[in-house]
């Protein structure tokens, strides 16, 4: 449909076929860097962390894609404000303009810092405030998770399908660890001591995009995180949805760009994963 044609691409210049390369290009560029980054600062607390292998990558993320699309925003992590306040100003200035690409040039920092080969580079393309295009590339394995709105999701050129696990005893579940220690953190823990009894297992392996990822490519049944941002969730949010699976706040609503307090699931097991956390008061 010519309708379709006009939202993911300019004359010949695809919104996809730029996000890929360039994650791609940002990947292989920070795996070169492991074990050899030079300067290590903190953000918010010891849990939050940056190096210039973060600011490296989303300044070439952001000249790659700019130099194709002048004309549209910007949000990447490197270039907000530390914290929620910051994160949340960043995206109020971007929000109401047509086209925004959204950045996390290195999700999993502190894996990436210690050698620890879970980490990615997210690229969303949002447009009037839907996401339209999700990558999300995983350089240490060299899986490059690929969605476009209403054309599915795919790895390796096969589409992805959420998992079918039908209840929570037979779910594999993943959340993080929050950097806010004085709400999100405990309520994060209420949540895995309460459900760690009624799952198979649950994994906290450091990077929220790929944990999306995981879940729209069936490997995951669920992921849950409180304090996250719309770089940490943007692309694999349309990732889920597009492989069937069901994304929303820890309330039970649609996922949007301003959702901090996430849920994804596969669909099936949503209602019960979310009265589980409800009644360990491990929603914010």
């Amino acid at each position: 449909m010519a309708g379709e044609k006009n939202a993911f691409s300019v004359g010949s210049k695809s919104y996809t076929a730029v996000a890929v390369n360039t994650a791609a290009r940002a990947g292989e560029w920070i795996k070169s860097k492991l074990g050899e980054f030079a300067n290590l600062d903190v953000k918010t607390s010891h849990h939050d962390l940056v190096t210039e292998v973060d600011k490296g990558a989303e300044a070439m993320i952001k000249k790659l894609i700019l130099t194709y699309f002048p004309s549209h925003s910007f949000l990447g992590e490197e270039g907000a404000e530390p914290g929620a306040d910051g994160a949340i100003k960043a995206l109020e200035k971007v929000r109401e303009q047509e086209y925004v690409w959204i950045v996390d040039p290195l999700d999993g920092t502190t894996n990436f810092i210690h050698g620890f080969p879970f980490f990615s580079v997210s690229i969303a393309l949002a447009h009037k405030g839907e996401v339209i295009v999700g990558v999300v590339y995983d350089p240490s394995k060299d899986e490059m998770f690929v969605a476009e709105k209403g054309k599915g999701a795919y790895l390796k050129g096969r589409r992805m399908h959420v998992s079918h696990d039908a209840r929570l005893s037979e779910s594999l579940l993943a959340t993080g660890l929050p950097t806010d220690k004085t709400v999100n953190l405990p309520a994060n823990l209420r949540g895995i001591q309460a459900l760690s009894p009624q799952v198979r297992n649950i994994r906290i392996v450091g990077s929220a995009a790929l944990h999306l990822a995981y879940v729209a490519a069936g490997r995951l049944s669920g992921f849950w995180e409180i304090g996250l941002n719309a770089w940490d969730l943007a692309a694999g949010s349309l990732l889920v949805t597009e492989s069937g699976g069901k994304i929303t706040d820890l309330h039970g609503n649609p996922y949007e760009l301003s959702t901090r307090n996430v849920m994804v699931s596969n669909g099936m097991i949503h209602d019960d994963f979310r009265k589980a956390l409800d009644e360990a008061d491990a929603v914010v």
